[in-house]
């Protein structure tokens, strides 16, 4: 996610969202972290009990790891939630 003006970011975000779907919404969160057996336990804890349907996916050098998440949110702020837990709880992840 972008450095420069969160807030703004995720004003934006959050109106996109509120815009294109009708809530509650199955939503797809995709993250890119470096390969660590402990941060890759950490997204999912993240997003345990709540229903998703979780993937990963190793790079072909094995340096990072793609992490796709599935699961149907209640609105634009629970989905920006998540992503602000992320970003706070795991160093290097990066938000797609």
């Amino acid at each position: 996610m972008p450095q420069k003006n969160d807030a703004e970011f995720y004003a934006n975000l959050e109106n996109k969202l509120a815009k294109t779907s009708n809530w509650p919404s199955a939503y797809l969160y995709k993250f890119i972290v470096p390969t660590s057996d402990a941060k890759i336990e950490k997204l999912v804890e993240i997003f345990d009990n709540l229903g998703a349907v979780i993937k990963t996916k190793k790079s072909s050098k094995g340096k990072f790891t793609s992490v796709s998440i599935h699961l149907k949110m209640k609105n634009p702020q629970d989905v920006i939630s998540k992503y602000k837990e992320v970003g706070e709880k795991i160093e290097g992840v990066i938000s797609l």
